[in-house]
């Protein structure tokens, strides 16, 4: 049975497997801390909350990439992944307080696309910053 676990076959599809059912549940607690449906917006064509969204998704995704690379178990990889989506989460509601003048929900639901475009830049440069620091 270890031999099975250590085909490179078995390996990724684990992996895939781990890391979808995660961004399913991280995107789910992004949905529930934001002011906005996710889904509903885009269906109606906001491309602000797209980028957003997109970028968390890439962020997510992203510290998973580093995980698995740096780690050999999976619970590890999902320790990670789950510390790194903490980070990510935390970045998001630092954004949000170093922005006074105005709510970066609200101007993301009303599809500011610059607002949405730094959201996207924020949650991808912060991936790379929690990634390159992943064991």
């Amino acid at each position: 049975m270890i031999g099975f676990w250590e085909n490179t076959y078995v390996e990724t599809a684990a992996n895939y497997s781990v890391v979808v059912l995660c961004l399913v549940v991280f995107m789910t607690v992004f949905e529930v801390v934001t002011s906005y449906n996710n889904w509903d917006e885009i269906k109606a064509g906001n491309l602000a909350v797209a980028m957003a969204t997109s970028g968390k998704i890439f962020g997510i995704a992203n510290i998973f990439r580093y995980s698995i690379e740096h780690n050999d178990t999976l619970i590890q990889t999902m320790g990670w992944g789950l510390y790194g989506f903490v980070l990510l989460l935390f970045g998001y509601f630092i954004f949000e307080f170093l922005t006074p003048s105005f709510k970066i929900d609200e101007e993301i639901a009303a599809d500011n696309k610059a607002v949405g475009f730094i959201s996207l830049t924020i949650s991808v440069g912060l991936s790379f910053v929690i990634g390159a620091n992943i064991i």
